[in-house]
């Protein structure tokens, strides 16, 4: 099953545990995937690119993700 929810900086930022700067941070040092959705210029991704995305980070072995 597909998780098709639209995620902006804030909900990602809860799914890994940083601030929303944090994430916007990323972003624009090119560390998060392309949106998904860009809306009235504000970027939304899919929370399975966000899991996915996180999956592979660097540094993510062995640390838990918050549960939804």
């Amino acid at each position: 099953m597909t998780d098709r929810r639209l995620w902006s900086y804030k909900e990602i930022a809860a799914h890994i545990q940083v601030q929303p700067d944090t994430v916007r941070s990323y972003r624009k040092h090119g560390l998060l995937p392309e949106p998904d959705l860009v809306e009235g210029g504000k970027p939304y991704w899919f929370a399975d690119t966000v899991r996915a995305w996180v999956a592979r980070r660097p540094g993510h072995r062995g640390r838990r993700e918050r549960a939804e």
